[in-house]
């Protein structure tokens, strides 16, 4: 704080505005309304409030946001360090007081005042000064061609700002149509940001913390929100608006860089000194370093495939559903460039250039692509498409509507880079004396992740077998092709409560046929100690192994094959029962009789009809036995016995019989058909038509019921006897219970 001008006013000012909002954000707690602390640390930077609720994560969240724009404020405010500076001409002067009054500016855009058009105009001759006194102040630390590049994408910069604004002043509706403009400026001020900094790095007058305040902002100019974006819903929480507003109310990095960059102007000035340089290594290692990156992409080229990760990885979910189209738009060309091997540009130049600070950062970049890399590999995603792939070319990672990953897995160029950066490492990192802790510490985690990646990139060769080859959608006109056992079980371990351990669908096939091969041997070699040890019930690996393990499949077998003895021993003992039912003698000669030599049985114990429209039976008829209505006869059975069956057809009603059953009833049918057919879809079971000759009309139906005992109560069967014959004269379906 003492070692700035106005370093105790601005922390006393960061304190009072942080300590506001924990105020507001204990009464949002208590009264339940989140709008006050919103407004103060979100305020014109964000759209949603309506459909949030002080949840305590999201007031911890915004005190947070407020902690970091305090620092902001502390930053911007405390000015330059105390001491006489170091006299630097005029035109240092100059710059200093236009990066102030660009601070001022951007500070008041910030305040909740609704500006007009004209008031973005007044930036433009104030950025266009910035540009320019930059070029001059950077004419003896900078080459040309960087102080050109600064001043020609410094004006560019302005330029688009400037059509931008006339567009909107000019009637252009920003929320309804996006001009070519629109989309350019979001690109157009981080192009000055990339050359600004690059000159600021080389000058000894910034120093390095301000300019990795600058690369934070230009990161940060990409994550923030552009253009339309979608609203939450009621009693949901909108998370990707929500991530979208705090990016937006962590804007403030910019502002920092311009206030920083201003201060370190009217510093005192270190003392420059010329970055130290690794020695010169003798090939092979740094021929090594920079062509392992470019094995991978070679490979992957072959196969027509330039990308690195694709789209089917949870990285890329992440941005397209949660960030900016400018950062997914990056994140494609990143994609892209490390496809086709451009790191190993990068690690040239570390070794041409072999500076510490070069190397840690070209190392640290490498590090970093290769643990995104693990976690693209080790994260699925859901195959399902839906819509348009946005910027990857379908053809390449779109089959039969699903996502699918092609070339080689990421985890190749994760072990490829890391095996780069640890060889920069070793040949051109800082001697022993030079080297932090945090670097050893780096190093060491380095090491292990690479252990780690090459059991983890061997599983990356072989087929893979697709959900599509596991479930083929339901084609009639193609007959879908046979799976082999081997297959069959790959496919299982691809999905959820299987028995065993479940692979992601990336997974190769000889991977798991290892793994289920393995099972197998532990599942012969049937030890308990060794199930113990690996915490296996060897009797739940039985089915799941049965395809490919011969032991399992000599249970399973065996099992079957005790079912299959038990099922026909039942049915034989069935078949028995009905042959041992008494014969029906009809009093009159029946036009057909037929007894039904199979017994019979049914899914929930229901015949039925179909022959009118209403195919809803009546469940619970009075009589207990059957019911009927236009087209449609019930009769009820109980579903847990076989049942013995004999159907008759008389061309004249046959006299009553009641001896022997235990329930008989008579109702009134009208067939509209002439086929009536009692059956039970679930079961299979299908009764012999009891029609006349295929004549419509109305008929009598009577229905004899009986327990048939067999070996007890337990395997008791049923009898049913059912009698048709026409009755022209029934009008009204009178129902008759003979025996109940």
């Amino acid at each position: 704080m003492r070692r700035h001008r106005f370093g105790g006013i601005a922390v006393a000012l960061a304190a009072v505005y942080l300590a506001a909002v924990v105020v507001l954000g204990v009464i949002a707690k208590v009264t339940g309304d989140i709008t006050p602390v919103w407004g103060v640390v979100i305020g014109q930077y964000g759209f949603v409030s309506e459909d949030l609720r002080p949840w305590w994560w999201l007031l911890v969240l915004l005190v947070l946001i407020a902690a970091v724009q305090a620092w902001a404020y502390w930053q911007v405010l405390r000015g330059r360090e105390r001491g006489e500076p170091t006299q630097r001409g005029g035109e240092v002067r100059l710059l200093r007081v236009a990066l102030y009054l660009n601070v001022g500016y951007n500070l008041v855009a910030r305040l909740p005042i609704p500006y007009g058009w004209w008031f973005w105009l007044v930036g433009v001759p104030l950025q266009l000064a910035v540009a320019w006194l930059f070029f001059r102040v950077l004419r003896d630390t900078a080459p040309r061609w960087l102080r050109l590049l600064v001043l020609v994408t410094g004006i560019f910069s302005v330029l688009v700002n400037l059509g931008v604004t006339l567009e909107w002043a000019l009637g252009a509706d920003l929320f309804i149509r996006i001009s070519a403009l629109d989309w350019i400026e979001q690109f157009a001020w981080p192009l000055w940001m990339v050359a600004v900094l690059l000159a600021q790095a080389r000058d000894p007058r910034w120093s390095g913390t301000t300019v990795r305040v600058g690369v934070i902002a230009l990161v940060m100019s990409f994550v923030q929100p552009s253009g339309i974006i979608g609203f939450g819903y009621v009693n949901e929480i909108p998370w990707r608006e929500l991530f979208l507003d705090a990016i937006g109310a962590l804007s403030f990095f910019g502002l920092v860089w311009w206030a920083r960059s201003a201060h370190d102007l009217g510093s005192v000035l270190a003392p420059s000194s010329r970055p130290p340089r690794a020695p010169a290594r003798r090939w092979p290692l740094p021929v090594v370093a920079i062509t392992l990156p470019l094995l991978p992409a070679v490979v992957n080229l072959a196969h027509g495939v330039p990308f690195w990760l694709g789209p089917k990885n949870a990285v890329w979910n992440v941005l397209r559903e949660f960030t900016s189209f400018e950062l997914t738009l990056a994140w494609y060309v990143l994609d892209l460039l490390v496809g086709v091997g451009v790191p190993s540009l990068l690690i040239l130049a570390a070794v041409w250039r072999r500076t510490y600070r070069l190397t840690r950062a070209t190392t640290l970049t490498l590090f970093f692509l290769a643990g995104v890399a693990v976690v693209s590999a080790s994260t699925t995603v859901d195959s399902s498409l839906l819509g348009e792939l946005q910027l990857y070319p379908s053809g390449l990672f779109v089959k039969d509507g699903t996502l699918v990953s092609a070339g080689i897995s990421p985890l190749w160029y994760g072990l490829a880079l890391t095996g780069s950066a640890l060889t920069l490492t070793i040949l051109y990192g800082a001697p022993p004396a030079r080297r932090t802790r945090r670097q050893v510490l780096l190093v060491s985690l380095a090491v292990a992740v690479t252990l780690c990646f090459i059991p983890a990139a061997d599983q990356a060769r072989g087929p893979v077998i697709t959900a599509q080859e596991c479930d083929p959608p339901e084609r009639w006109e193609l007959e879908p092709r046979e799976l082999t056992a081997e297959q069959k079980f790959v496919c299982s371990l691809h999905r959820p409560d299987n028995g065993l351990r479940q692979f992601s669908d990336t997974a190769p096939d000889q991977v798991v046929l290892a793994y289920g091969r393995w099972m197998c041997e532990l599942y012969t070699r049937d030890d308990p100690r060794e199930l113990a040890r690996w915490k296996v019930n060897r009797a739940a690996l039985t089915y799941p192994l049965a395809g490919i393990c011969p032991s399992a499949a000599a249970v399973v077998n065996a099992e079957r094959a005790e079912r299959d003895r038990e099922l026909a021993e039942m049915q034989a003992d069935a078949q028995r029962m009905c042959d041992a039912t008494p014969h029906h003698r009809p009093r009159i000669k029946p036009v057909r009789a037929i007894r039904i030599r199979e017994p019979q049985w049914t899914d929930y114990g229901v015949l039925q009809t179909y022959e009118g429209e209403e195919d809803s039976p009546d469940l619970d008829p009075g009589n207990g036995l059957v019911s009927t209505s236009s087209g449609t006869l019930t009769v009820l059975t109980h579903s847990d016995f076989d049942i013995c069956v004999t159907v008759e057809t008389y061309s004249r009603r046959p006299p009553v019989e009641t001896k022997g059953w235990d329930k008989v009833v008579e109702v009134g049918y009208h067939s509209p058909t002439g086929e009536i057919v009692l059956t039970d879809s679930l079961s299979g079971t299908t009764l012999p038509d009891l029609s006349l000759n295929g004549r419509s009309g109305r008929y009598r139906i009577r229905v004899h019921y009986a327990w048939f005992p067999w070996k007890g109560e337990e395997e008791a069967g049923q009898r049913l006897l059912i009698m048709a014959y026409p009755s022209p004269g029934d009008t009204d379906g009178k129902e008759i219970v003979y025996r109940r």
